[in-house]
């Protein structure tokens, strides 16, 4: 129990945000100071990020146009096309999960847990930190705009220029500045990694404490009921899995190496909850936010579980067909 509670400590913290913003929510006054507070950290999140990204980095992945090419699309127009698909469905959801739905699937891909599996799976690292990055960037204008098509197809409205502006302002405008800044921090925040993951975690956990308790407020566990979670989590692990299969067995299709691959599979089916919270937050101010971040809080949960499994495998897979070679070698 306490090595599992060590490894998913992360996991157990959001899920607790969840259970303290139901017993204990923070409202009136204090919300509005806690909300700034939020802002600021989601601000300084994205400095850091900024700051980390190496140049260098950032001019060896970009040359690798085909792989990013894939995963963008993977991101911004398959998986949001099989949102609208699912959604087809009459009467599976309340309206704000199905927002949450599709705002899930036209967010970008995951910076940190991306490069990371993509590590441990020995796949091509140094694109992967471009694919995922490029993703978050494109991510601040391409989600929102996004959101105004389909929600506007759908008869949702819920975009703005204003969200626009929000968005970049609060995520764009940190994250230029901490380029700028790069060449003086980078190498200091390389070597403390732990602001950055402290940061990183923390804000969203305060992200997800503000956004549950505004809608525990406003009633949320009296509207959503059992079959309403479940169809979430069904949801989610179907457009999973359909992601997952997509990104490996066609990026093979077409021609692409087995690192290549495996950068595609994990940067392409990805979705982040650190871009993710604050948009919804921006995008959908005034409205159930607690819900509509609900489906990518579980989805978030469901990806970090799937791809650990995904991400061992592979690297036992490589392994496995090295060591033959390795034998011929001796």
């Amino acid at each position: 129990m306490a090595s599992l509670i060590k490894r998913e400590w992360y996991t157990i913290a959001i899920f607790g945000m969840v259970v303290l913003a139901s017993i204990l929510p923070i409202g009136g006054e204090p919300a509005e100071v806690f909300s700034v507070a939020t802002n600021l950290a989601i601000a300084l999140l994205f400095f850091l990020h900024g700051a980390r990204l190496s140049r260098d980095v950032v001019i060896a992945g970009m040359t690798h146009w085909r792989l990013h090419l894939f995963v963008l699309v993977t991101t911004f127009v398959v998986f949001p096309i099989l949102g609208l698909i699912v959604l087809a469905v009459p009467n599976l959801m309340t309206p704000a999960l199905a927002t949450g739905i599709l705002f899930l699937c036209v967010l970008p891909s995951t910076v940190q847990s991306s490069i990371a599996f993509t590590s441990i799976a020995e796949g091509n690292v140094p694109a992967a930190i471009c694919s995922a990055s490029a993703s978050n960037i494109l991510g601040m204008f391409l989600t929102p705009l996004l959101v105004g098509l389909l929600f506007h197809t759908k008869g949702g409205g819920g975009f703005s220029l204003g969200a626009l502006e929000g968005i970049l302002l609060q995520l764009l405008a940190p994250f230029i500045l901490g380029q700028v800044l790069q060449p003086f921090l980078g190498r200091w925040l390389s070597r403390h990694r732990t602001l950055t993951q402290f940061v990183d975690r923390g804000s969203i956990l305060m992200v997800v404490y503000g956004a549950f308790s505004e809608a525990v407020i406003g009633g949320l566990w009296h509207k959503l009921s059992a079959e309403d979670l479940v169809a979430v989590v069904v949801i989610d692990i179907v457009l999973l899995v359909a992601v997952l299969c997509f990104t490996f067995y066609v990026s093979g299709w077409f021609g692409f190496n087995r690192a290549d691959r495996i950068t595609i599979t994990f940067c392409g089916s990805k979705k982040s909850l650190a871009s993710g919270a604050p948009m919804a937050n921006v995008i959908f101010a005034g409205q159930d936010v607690g819900s509509i971040v609900l489906p990518l809080m579980i989805f978030h949960q469901i990806q970090l579980m799937t791809c650990a499994v995904l991400a061992r495998r592979f690297a036992s897979s490589a392994k496995a067909a090295a060591a033959p070679e390795n034998a011929k070698t001796v």
